[in-house]
């Protein structure tokens, strides 16, 4: 025999339940996701029951059924406090179950004058509804005050009202006055949250635009040089020859550039590297030093200073026959600078 399906009542108070456990973090709480999906399937057992039309008034709403009405609210509340991956999508949804629930509220002519103005600011801007101006210090701190007070007060009524069970079983109209109280303090709580809403999603969406752009050029160039580090791959031409001679062991050159192993020199980088990895690959033909004693024989390489390095001769101060020579040079250089003044050739610009 197929068990009856659990009715309404039965898991609104089983959903409530665990909603209370979640708020007192008791260890053996349901988990939240669990909770919001309680409350999501008594939101769609209420719409496939039809409980609440646009048609009727308050007083046409039983008492039993009077208590649904903060389904909305309840599911809001708790989708504005999980932390979702996306976070923004999570409060999103919340808003909007805060809005189905003013609607209702609105509709059954449950808001007072002063929470009906609040509503009509927040339809004409969701996006920027405060209880407040959010630069002006002083008036948030009086509106924050002012609404602890009523919200006090309505806490107050609401666990008076709900003292006394026996009370409530026998009479149907306390219980109607609690589930009114109850109705009333989720209200004024669901324009606090919207306060509160509306400031995260901002700062949420200013974080996102602020976020910088990824280049997926730039993303393929990271990948490319990581797999690059990965294979032991570098642009350094010594590198590269290092590890061929020495096995890996280090670099060619120490940090002065100083050659710390023999090497080839060519202008053909490419095929040089191809040819590392054939058979008889190129190495190395001679050392440094025989390569500088080949060019040393060949007469590449200046030694010793003379006109060809550019250097002047140093004198043998011992030498008197070449310093009375060096002398007699420099006095006829002077001889002549003073003949021939600085520019006296030059005759092209006189009149």
């Amino acid at each position: 025999m197929d068990a009856q399906p659990e009715s309404l009542n039965a898991l609104f108070s089983r959903a409530k339940s665990h909603r209370k456990a979640l708020e007192s973090a008791s260890e053996t709480a349901t988990p939240l996701s669990d909770v919001i999906a309680e409350f999501e399937e008594c939101q769609r057992r209420i719409a496939q029951l039809s409980l609440f039309s646009s048609n009727e008034s308050l007083e046409d709403i039983t008492t039993g059924d009077l208590q649904y009405l903060t389904v909305d609210y309840i599911l809001a509340d708790l989708l504005q406090r999980s932390y979702d991956a996306d976070r923004i999508k999570s409060l999103q949804r919340s808003r909007d179950e805060y809005e189905k629930y003013l609607e209702s509220l609105d509709q059954y002519d449950l808001l007072s004058s002063d929470d009906k103005k609040l509503y009509e600011r927040y339809t004409d801007n969701p996006g920027s509804f405060s209880l407040a101006p959010l630069n002006d210090a002083a008036a948030r701190r009086n509106i924050k005050v002012s609404r602890f007070r009523e919200e006090k007060e309505l806490k107050q009524r609401l666990e008076y009202l709900s003292q006394n069970q026996n009370s409530l079983q026998a009479d149907d109209d306390l219980v109607r006055q609690l589930y009114l109280a109850e109705i009333k303090l989720y209200m004024h709580q669901t324009f606090q949250a919207l306060d509160m809403l509306s400031q995260e999603l901002s700062m949420l969406a200013s974080a996102q635009a602020a976020a910088p752009v990824t280049n997926p050029a730039y993303e393929d160039d990271a990948r490319r040089r990581d797999q690059r580090d990965k294979s032991g791959f570098s642009d350094r031409l010594d590198v590269g020859l290092g590890q061929s001679i020495r096995g890996g062991t280090g670099p060619l050159l120490n940090k002065k550039g100083v050659p710390l192993q023999p090497f080839v020199l060519t202008s053909k980088r490419s095929e040089f590297q191809k040819g590392v990895f054939r058979p008889g690959h190129n190495l190395p033909t001679m050392s440094i030093d025989e390569y500088l004693e080949e060019e040393r024989r060949r007469g590449n390489i200046i030694e010793g200073g003379g006109e060809q390095s550019g250097q002047p001769n140093e004198i043998d101060e011992d030498d008197l026959e070449k310093a009375d020579e060096e002398t007699m040079k420099a006095r006829a250089w002077d001889d002549f600078t003073e003949d021939n003044p600085r520019g006296s050739g030059n005759t092209l610009n006189r009149g």
